[in-house]
């Protein structure tokens, strides 16, 4: 079995579409799960809102938004033992489903991830600005990020930085993921001991003891807050199956991606619900001062008890949240890249996706194109109208659910002959994805149905339809007619896409 392993590994780097194999191993793969998740910058910004819903059992809303995916992701480890192809969703929703429905997921992933960056890079202007303000006690430095001109061009000069990074391999992704992420860990697990510490001593704004209560998930009893939950955790806990799209770079690529997904789920988890509990027990529920219940905090929570849990050291929160964007904005550009070159070696792209450089043996017309598309979006939208960009990030948790959902079922049909095979094969093959799949299928409706209100997001709108609604429309509708183009273009994939897969899975 080992021997089989090794083979599939071999090949699939080597042999199959050019990259680099055996790059990344198992640590590695963790440090750019999280890396891709950002824990930092993302809970600092969902903290808030999620305790305006559900107090003092915001860490119970946790626990319901991680269970979903920690089914999603054993749902994707199963596959990737079966297929450990970088086309991941795309890939294996062909496999199961045929190749339009497999296109479809392909687009959703490709679609997603190539928008976020505008959202990766945005945030890390901000913080860059606020970083520097704090350094060098000088809080007119922080206004820059409101000046478009500057933020669009300190945006640009991120997006660029991440893509030279991403185009020298992931050796060189890996050595500054390490650096990024091992900050922000650091800084966040210190923020949650110190927090409780002095909450513990006296020293906290509001000290509210910490309760059982808190973590069942059974004492959250509206369906609403628990639907809240749900879709935070869409936004709070997407990006770990970046180590899926890089396992045909990783060390044992049928075993180590799938792990590490289901690891950086965890880990992500741990330190969401550390945070939290530290957060509330020090600051409380309340509406004044740094009360998580005040509107001011809700909109930063790090930033906002940061100096009161840091003193003096507060800027490390800034430059926390930093790395994380930073971190985020680089690591997501594994995922649009490899996904491209995947589709685009099996014709479901035009060939020049399917480029490798020579040098770093990475799919660099991918790696640039994403990064082109997506600055070229911030730039327009910051200078158009930032509710239509923030808009544009809100639309995409419908996308996330609907190729996630896709992948997760796919698991289901595409291990239909072993379910009962053995307890495991029952578990891993059926129950959990099934159920993760169903979760967030239902979100994708939910989502789609809220996103109507004109008042959802922004509370833009166009004829009375809530412009999230709008704006995820479009996304599908334009995935829909390039779909349309490459039938035209190249219909062999849509005849036999899925056969000239199981024959290349069969050759490994």
């Amino acid at each position: 079995m080992a021997e089989v392993t090794e083979a599939k590994t071999q090949y699939a780097a080597k042999d199959g579409k050019g990259l680099a194999g055996n790059s990344v191993g198992l640590i590695g793969a963790i440090v750019i799960g999280v890396s891709c998740v950002a824990p930092a910058y993302t809970l600092t910004a969902a903290l808030g809102p999620i305790v305006s819903v559900v107090g003092l059992q915001t860490p119970a809303i946790l626990l319901i938004g991680f269970l979903p995916m920690l089914l999603v992701a054993m749902g994707y480890r199963e596959l990737n033992r079966a297929v450990p192809d970088n086309g991941t969703s795309f890939t294996w929703a062909t496999l199961a489903f045929g190749p339009y429905v497999g296109w479809l997921a392909g687009w959703g992933l490709v679609a997603s991830t190539v928008l976020v960056l505008s959202n990766s890079a945005g945030i890390a202007v901000d913080f860059f600005y606020l970083m520097l303000a704090q350094a060098f006690s000088a809080p007119g430095i922080a206004a820059l990020s409101a000046d478009k001109y500057i933020n669009v061009a300190t945006c640009l000069a991120f997006m660029g930085a991440a893509a030279f990074i991403s185009y020298r391999g992931m050796h060189t992704t890996k050595v500054v993921q390490y650096l990024l992420v091992g900050l922000q860990v650091i800084v966040m697990a210190g923020f949650g001991i110190t927090a409780l510490v002095k909450a513990q001593a006296g020293l906290a704004f509001d000290y509210t003891p910490i309760q059982a209560e808190w973590f069942n998930p059974f004492a959250v009893t509206t369906a609403g807050a628990i639907a809240a939950g749900l879709s935070l955790s869409i936004f709070i806990f997407w990006g770990w199956d970046v180590t899926l799209t890089m396992n045909e770079e990783t060390e044992d690529a049928a075993r180590n991606p799938g792990l590490a997904a289901a690891l950086t789920v965890g880990v992500t988890m741990l330190l969401y619900v550390l945070a939290s509990v530290a957060s509330i027990a020090f600051a409380g529920t309340g509406t004044t001062g740094v009360g998580m219940g005040s509107a001011d905090v809700q909109r930063n929570v790090f930033l906002a008890l940061a100096p009161a849990v840091f003193g003096s050291a507060s800027v490390a929160m800034a430059i926390a949240v930093l790395c994380s964007s930073a971190a985020s904005l680089q690591s997501t550009m594994v995922s649009p890249s490899r996904t491209l070159l995947a589709m685009s070696h099996y014709g479901a792209m035009p060939k020049q996706f399917a480029q490798i450089s020579s040098r770093y043996r990475t799919p660099y017309v991918g790696i640039f194109a994403s990064s082109i598309v997506s600055s070229v979006f911030y730039a327009v939208m910051r200078f158009i109208s930032e509710h239509v960009l923030w808009d544009t990030i809100t639309a995409l948790g419908i996308m996330i659910c609907f190729y996630y959902s896709i992948t997760a079922l796919s698991v289901v049909w595409y291990f239909r002959a072993s379910w009962f095979s053995s307890f495991g094969a029952f578990l891993n093959r059926l129950l959990m994805p099934l159920v993760g799949g169903v979760v967030l299928g239902a979100l994708f409706f939910r989502t789609v149905s809220d996103s109507l209100d004109p008042d959802f997001g922004s509370g833009s709108h166009l004829g009375g339809v809530g412009l999230v609604f709008v704006i995820g429309l479009v996304i599908f509708g334009l995935g829909l007619l390039a779909m349309l183009a490459m039938l035209v273009r190249n219909p062999a994939f849509f005849r036999n896409g899925a056969a000239q897969m199981r024959a290349e899975q069969e050759r490994r």
